[in-house]
């Protein structure tokens, strides 16, 4: 499955110079020229102790300060051909929103990313920017060190709710057209901002009790607080987006059910909820989860404050997280938080191919996470009453690279050993949710059980029927799904300005 490279459209090129021609950005890049711009050192986020940090789920990155965001923000060369611009799967106008910190305006920076973001507060968080914007940001090739965008990010999206400003930019009249979402994720989250802010009348039918989709279920408390991502869900609701919580579109309702009640465009943004195991012995032993079921547990269904919320979780004495994805890192540091006096990544692979941000492996490391490189088990053992208690694991080594461009592990015979556990979460991924294609027959679907779409503009095989994020990708980034989110708004919005008005209507 692949993507074709979207660009920035001419109209936003045009847009991005008409805002790079102000007289008060060309002030400011007088100001200070490029050359000292290029010798300013890059701002520190500042950070809770490991320590400290490793026993609590409370966040672990302070956010920078009014200054040092403002000293950030001096590092950007107001490119005239911004690349970090292109890297952004929303297109965020970034040079814009850096250069209103640079000048003191906060508030006016954050209104700058809502143009094209309405989650600015959790991109600020989550995104790997170091692999999207940030890597082809002109002053990591000049410098050595590009601009630290998402924390600028976080900065001014913070600064807004703190300071009560939160404002709801100018919506389009009303259309009259009601467009049905399919999951509160940030696909959904995405396409219905847009569509709102188009003047279409949105309703999101979200599964679960809480909006947020994997924002509320996957990601732990210490790295996206649940006040974050409520305020973020509150300003979508303050567009005049309708949230329908407990409504399982193909059980409650279908797609047809809901054309009687009028709506004429649809978006699945329902996620990737499969989990993956391996299918090795003992793998249906007491204390062996999924990384869905172990976070959901602790994260949606607030675990780590038991017994104020009565959701129990096993606290282990040695937790075995298997995998070294981001979701891999949640649950090893969400297990060392409730309490294992170990808690270890088994990872097949080298520390040279983990897929993790390069921030979580770090943090991770500093809190006393151990890492086991080139290493996968192969099957579990029990004690009497089939509750895991060790695990036989089998050294790899690298040969030749695979698909994903990785180096493919190869195992070494000869080299198996145990190791005693008595937590296991398997987070190798996890397959798209299969109940929406299930019960919409017509829906294709490509090989790994993904929703097929046209990549230019996230159609389906049905008529107005569209989608995005994880169901189409499988597992894959909070911004790459909002991305898709975007382009399928965009998209909606043209199929129902060419689409005859129904006869209720």
């Amino acid at each position: 499955m692949t993507e074709e490279k979207k660009g920035i459209s001419p109209e936003q090129k045009a847009r991005l110079k008409a805002e790079y021609d102000k007289d008060w950005r060309k002030e400011l890049r007088k100001a200070i020229p490029a050359k000292e711009r290029m010798k300013m050192p890059r701002q520190k986020m500042p950070e809770r102790e490991p320590e400290e940090r490793n026993r609590d789920f409370r966040e672990v990155n302070l956010g920078l300060e009014a200054e040092a965001a403002m000293a950030e923000a001096r590092r950007c060369l107001d490119c005239a051909n911004p690349q970090c611009v292109t890297g952004c799967p929303v297109s965020i106008d970034i040079p814009s929103f850096a250069k209103l910190v640079e000048k003191g305006e906060f508030c006016e920076a954050v209104w700058k990313i809502k143009e094209t973001n309405s989650l600015p507060a959790i991109c600020g968080r989550v995104c790997p920017q170091e692999i999207q914007c940030e890597a082809v940001c002109t002053a990591k090739k000049a410098a050595g060190s590009p601009v630290a965008i998402g924390n600028l990010e976080r900065f001014v999206a913070d600064f807004e709710r703190l300071s009560g400003k939160v404002t709801v930019p100018p919506l389009s009249p009303p259309t009259g057209r009601k467009v049905a979402v399919v999951g509160a994720g940030p696909a959904g989250l995405t396409a219905a901002g847009n569509l709102a802010k188009l003047g279409h009348q949105v309703t999101i039918f979200e599964a679960l009790h809480i909006a947020g989709g994997v924002l509320v279920y996957g990601i732990p408390e210490f790295r996206l607080p649940k006040a974050i991502l409520k305020a973020e869900v509150d300003y979508l609701q303050r567009l005049g987006i309708e949230i329908r919580t407990n409504f399982v579109v193909g059980k409650t309702a279908t797609f047809e059910d809901l054309k009687k009640d009028g709506y004429e465009a649809f978006f699945i943004g329902s996620g990737a909820g499969l989990p993956n195991f391996m299918k090795i012995p003992g793998e249906n032993l007491v204390g062996i989860f999924s990384a869905n079921e172990y976070l959901t547990r602790v994260n949606l269904m607030r675990a780590y404050e038991f017994p104020d919320y009565d959701t129990p979780v096993f606290k282990a004495k040695c937790a075995a997280v298997i995998g070294g994805g981001n979701v891999a890192m949640d649950s090893v540091r969400t297990a060392k938080r409730l309490g294992a006096e170990r808690a270890v990544i088994i990872y097949r692979r080298s520390r040279h191919e983990i897929p993790a941000r390069e921030e979580e492996v770090k943090h991770a490391e500093e809190e006393g996470i151990e890492f086991h490189f080139l290493t996968t088990p192969i099957r579990y053992t029990g004690d009497d009453k089939g509750h895991v208690t060790a695990m036989e694991c089998l050294r790899m080594e690298l040969g030749e690279p695979d698909a994903s461009g990785r180096r493919r592990p190869v195992p070494i015979k000869g080299s198996e050993f145990m190791t005693e556990v008595d937590l296991v979460v398997v987070a190798i991924g996890q397959s798209p949710n299969p109940l929406i294609p299930q019960s919409h027959p017509g829906l294709k679907m490509g090989k790994w059980g993904n929703v097929d779409v046209d990549w230019n503009t996230m159609a389906t095989s049905l008529e107005g029927v569209y989608a995005g994020g994880d169901i189409i990708r499988g597992g894959a980034t909070v911004i790459l799904a909002m991305g898709d989110g975007r382009v399928a708004a965009a998209e909606i919005d043209k199929y129902l300005k060419n689409k005859k008005r129904p006869s209720w209507g």
